[in-house]
């Protein structure tokens, strides 16, 4: 039997099966898990229409001394603009001091700050306990930490000699309980309000080591203490592959951000606008896929970049571009 194939009829065989195919790797998704995007900021109507408009989801509130009513205003008015207020920057307080009132203090304004997460519908708040310095430390890459697993107490830094550092160790030592020790207190109030305390990795000099601040956060033993990571904060100790395999389900909240390492700065480099540093953003997104991470990417800096640009760098990180 003679089979006449017309060129028409080649060509649209081959457009099926081509559509067919597309289908296929459409369907087959890269990845389980579903990012969103967000940015901080104030929750007024017209930098949440701006950000809407700039196909952001959401934003995370830098404004946590508000009343319940004004946070419950603003999470009415996001929510009439499709957006989501997904938590809330507390950001540094002391609870280290020796100044027991301003201890008392700074856990009162946490309370506030949990009670206004609540309100405006966010199910996070972002917390840096406190902080150390002001004595030698060693540098970024040369710290290798030894630590006891029960207590989070620093027992070196460094390989070899560490008289150097024996004020650091205290000082880490202490900061530690006594962050626990607070934090601890805080618990209740986050069980109530329903809004988790999200520790996160910055320049603090504390629980600078994935492995360690994993320790740390997971000696709470409870729900409502969680690490929110900032990929950027910690590139020039580790890379953020290690910090994310550490802390797995740790991980309630991820900012975005990048870092170019530089050992000649005394800092240890530079932030830079992302997508822009050493930060491997493919491999970051598969590492944020194998621990089951569904959540919210909030960009954090990159201030070089109109919000646009911000939006279409953040479309291909969660592409795993």
């Amino acid at each position: 039997m003679k089979h006449d194939v017309t060129r028409r009829d080649f060509l649209a065989a081959s457009a099926a099966v081509g559509a067919g195919l597309m289908a296929g790797r459409l369907d087959a998704a890269p990845f389980q898990t579903t990012l969103h995007k967000a940015l901080i900021g104030a929750p007024t109507e017209a930098t949440l229409s701006d950000w809407k408009a700039a196909a952001f989801e959401g934003m995370e509130s830098n404004k946590w001394d508000v009343t319940p009513r004004e946070a419950t205003a603003a999470r009415k008015l996001a929510e009439k603009l499709g957006m989501r207020i997904h938590s809330v920057l507390r950001g540094w307080t002391g609870f280290n001091s020796p100044d027991r009132g301003k201890v008392a203090e700074d856990v009162e304004s946490v309370e506030t700050a949990l009670k206004a997460t609540q309100a405006y519908g966010g199910d996070a708040l972002l917390l840096v306990p406190c902080r150390i310095g002001g004595m030698p430390m060693p540098e970024p890459w040369d710290f290798d930490i030894e630590f006891d697993e029960e207590t989070c107490h620093v027992t070196r830094v460094v390989l070899g000699d560490n008289g150097p550092y024996r004020e650091y160790i205290e000082a880490q030592n202490y900061a530690t309980d006594a962050t626990r020790k607070t934090v601890e207190k805080l618990i209740p109030v986050a069980e109530k309000t329903g809004v988790v305390i999200a520790i996160e990795n910055v320049w603090n000099n504390l629980w600078v080591k994935p492995k360690f601040f994993a320790a740390f956060v997971a000696s709470f033993q409870s729900p409502w203490i969680q690490a929110y990571y900032d990929i950027g904060n910690h590139v020039k100790y580790a890379m953020p592959e290690h910090w994310i395999r550490a802390l797995g389900k740790l991980i309630v909240k991820v900012h975005v951000k990048d870092f170019a390492v530089d050992r000649s700065k005394p800092r240890g480099g530079t932030f830079v606008d992302i997508r822009d540093g050493d930060v491997d953003w493919p491999l970051v997104r598969r590492e944020l896929d194998k621990i089951g991470y569904d959540g919210w990417m909030t960009i954090e800096g990159s201030g070089g970049l109109s919000v646009e640009e911000k939006g279409r760098r953040l479309d291909l990180i969660v592409a795993g571009k």
